[in-house]
């Protein structure tokens, strides 16, 4: 649980991309950071490499290009070993590891001082917190030394607004308990859980499909157009040791739920045993973050670039609704969607969550 939770060719705003963890132009997702933050649309991706020297444009196929935007990459940082210095997509591997490992540094500059988003931005205060008393130094894991300032400048660079609404899932609640107690009783041990994660991803599947804009990405190209996805890969906040990741799951519009289920329970325990790979957290077209396992009401989920929307949803409360005749109990699960007011209205962000409610309310509407 968390929030979350990502490529273009304007100017190289120093910022490390999230790598493919959240917004980028097309895909992006990020190597550690995971998809949940990888560049943001519209912006190139804030490079990985200390190194990085403005200058000539980079030398690589278009197939490059699109591989190191997926994984957040800034080309002006890497070394190319083709003919004439050209860049492969070993080169951008063999970069994203020496990231991760330590060995090549990584800026962590927060907003790009040249961006027009943070040209004014004083600097950040330089301050001995030792004067004041005694303090103990962490260092970040480097998925947060990654992610952290392609989060800055996702929050930063993308016009976030978030609604906030309800859903009844008294009845999806009963039903999924009524199907993990049916595995029990299939005599296996290991029965597979059912968890509200699945169902969450097959009713924002039917949601997406209904408001296409939730399923797309601006074109970093250009800056003046929506790529809308014709494929659906949900990725999901996953908490562990070492910091936020996001797995994505591939073609969720053609699983059932136990099959969602089951993908999204492996992803979890590959990520919280760091054996996540690139692939794991790229592709991603719109991103759930879930709080249920902790608490909470409502929150604001930082969008995961290049997508333009994400969902967070919290522990779900019983509370008294009227029926029209009296009070019943009903289990209420809240809803937080932060979406990019550049591609996304208000209006029409109040009917995708009013349809995602309706969904979770009486999932048989999936089906229609």
């Amino acid at each position: 649980p968390a929030s979350a939770p990502p490529a273009a060719t304007p100017p190289p705003p120093p910022a490390a991309a999230e790598a493919a963890t959240q917004p980028a132009a097309r895909e992006a997702e990020a190597p550690v950071r995971s998809h949940a933050f990888a560049t943001e649309m519209g912006a190139r991706p804030q490079p990985l490499d200390a190194d990085a020297t403005p200058g000539s444009k980079p030398h690589a196929s278009p197939s490059v290009r699109k591989f190191a935007r997926e994984l957040g990459v800034d080309l002006e940082g890497v070394q190319g070993s083709g003919p004439k210095a050209r860049i492969t997509e070993d080169d951008v591997r063999a970069h994203v590891k020496g990231v991760m490992s330590g060995a090549r540094p990584s800026k962590s500059q927060g907003v790009p001082a040249a961006s027009s988003f943070g040209a004014h931005l004083p600097a950040w205060p330089q301050v001995d917190f030792a004067k004041f008393g005694p303090i103990t130094r962490v260092e970040m894991s480097r998925i947060r030394k990654i992610s952290g300032p392609a989060l800055t400048r996702n929050w930063v660079t993308i016009p976030h607004v978030t609604n906030h609404d309800d859903a009844d899932i008294t009845d999806l609640e009963a039903f999924r308990i009524e199907l993990n107690k049916e595995n029990e009783k299939g005599g296996k041990g290991d029965a597979l859980k059912v968890t509200m994660l699945a169902f969450l991803i097959k009713a924002c599947v039917s949601a997406l499909k209904k408001f296409p804009d939730f399923n797309a990405s601006i074109d970093a190209e250009t800056g003046d157009a929506v790529i809308r996805k014709g494929y659906f890969h949900i990725g999901f906040a996953a908490d562990t040791p070492n910091g936020l990741v996001v797995p994505v799951v591939k073609d969720a519009d053609k699983k059932g739920v136990f099959e969602l289920a089951q993908e999204t329970a492996a992803l979890a325990t590959k990520a919280r045993d760091g054996k996540l790979g690139p692939s794991d957290m790229q592709g991603g077209t719109f991103s759930i973050s879930s709080l249920g396992g902790i608490g909470g009401t409502y929150f604001t989920p930082i969008i995961n670039a290049p997508e333009v929307a994400i969902l967070g949803v919290c522990r779900s409360q019983t509370r008294p609704v009227w029926d029209g005749k009296q009070f019943v109990p009903r289990l209420i699960l809240p809803l937080s969607l932060s979406w990019d007011h550049r591609v996304v209205d208000g209006a029409g962000a109040a009917r995708f969550t009013a349809f995602l409610a309706k969904i979770l309310a009486d999932f048989r509407r999936v089906l229609l």
